[in-house]
């Protein structure tokens, strides 16, 4: 098994007191903060500038204090602050994103999860040699341009919402491709997408049991994406491209999706072996993910990407999913995360969740 995530001087401003969950203010943070909250955690929403006022708008979820910086790149300059509140920092793709992986990395404040994963998870080659070494399967990935032999997607690394990518049905349409940074070519799988949200605990006694741990399911969804989603209204793509209009990935808005229930086993399996490797190469996944994929007419699901920390998706989940439902009522992923710090501090296991 992995060893302890958290040095002791890491989490010694965590002695003695009650934690404060803290994360920046977007992306999932009404969860957290609500979650938080709900579990009896005080609350602290990192900001840019001026506390946003939309959170007014969500007394339940509105965080008890706010800690301001002038841009997210300030943020390792607040460390000592955020010490002194005795801050569990929760990440989510837009925090990491806005700081980048080293600065997070490299913040000297307790984070819940493993941020060893973001190195695996930022490079998209890393990553695949990952999720294939568990045993998942995978949309072919293009070395050579010149072997393409059908439709293909283009990703960039990193969390960016769909930002960039690029969708061509051939060899010959890639090459109006641009590329702006790091990518890799992936075969465009025809099937119903699903982004499943796991929870990993290394320290539940229940749950689906893993070799170290348990494993539950805590929602489901697809995304909504611009332009894609309504772009095949306006016609033919050839006849789209003659308008000078692309197809586009940005995601705007999530929509809840269920499984069906046979092919549930099958999900488990995939995220566990996942999650077992995890502790083999990084020391372990811990707390939320989502294994994101394709279901085809085969009813065999590819597995096209990982996010290895609380996704947005998890949003519609506010009040619970039709799974975590039947794991405890009314819980969303932002409160199991809360329940996880209970849980730790209680059997003085906080360095195993922590890093």
């Amino acid at each position: 098994m992995g060893l302890p995530l958290a040095s002791e001087a890491r989490l010694a401003c965590l002695e003695n007191r009650t934690p404060t969950i803290a994360t920046l203010c977007s992306h999932s943070s009404l969860q957290i903060f609500h979650g938080a909250r709900t579990e009896g955690y005080p609350t602290l929403g990192l900001c840019v500038g001026a506390p946003p006022k939309f959170y007014d708008a969500f007394p339940l979820a509105r965080p008890d204090r706010f800690l301001s910086v002038p841009t997210v790149k300030d943020l390792p300059g607040a460390t000592e602050r955020l010490r002194e509140a005795g801050a569990i920092i929760v990440p989510h793709g837009s925090f990491v994103e806005y700081l980048g992986p080293e600065a997070f990395t490299s913040m000297n404040v307790p984070v819940f999860g493993n941020r060893a994963v973001l190195g695996w998870e930022s490079d998209r080659r890393k990553e695949r040699d990952w999720l294939e070494s568990a045993g998942a399967t995978m949309p072919k990935l293009y070395e050579d341009p010149r072997e393409i032999e059908g439709p293909v997607i283009v990703k960039y690394y990193g969390a960016k919402g769909g930002k960039g990518f690029f969708l061509a049905k051939n060899r010959e349409a890639l090459d109006e491709f641009r590329p702006t940074g790091p990518y890799v070519i992936q075969e465009y799988v025809v099937g119903t997408r699903y982004y499943m949200h796991f929870f990993y605990s290394p320290i539940t006694e229940g749950g689906y049991r893993l070799e170290h741990g348990a494993l539950e399911l805590l929602g489901m969804d697809r995304r909504d994406e611009a332009n894609i989603d309504e772009l095949y209204k306006l016609g033919a793509q050839e006849e789209l491209h003659r308008a000078g209009l692309r197809p586009t990935f940005v995601v705007t808005g999530n929509v809840p999706v269920i499984l069906r229930e046979s092919l549930l086993p099958k999900a488990f399996e995939i995220a566990g072996r996942i999650v077992e490797r995890s502790i083999e190469l990084f020391g372990g996944m811990v707390g939320p993910f989502c294994l994101e994929g394709i279901m085809t007419e085969d009813l065999e699901f590819k597995v096209f990407e990982i996010s290895t920390r609380i996704v947005a998706g998890t949003n519609l989940f506010i009040s619970g999913s039709p799974y975590s439902d039947l794991v405890a009522p009314g819980l969303s992923t932002g409160r199991r995360i809360a329940r996880e710090v209970t849980l730790a501090r209680a059997t003085g296991r906080l360095s195993e969740i922590l890093s």
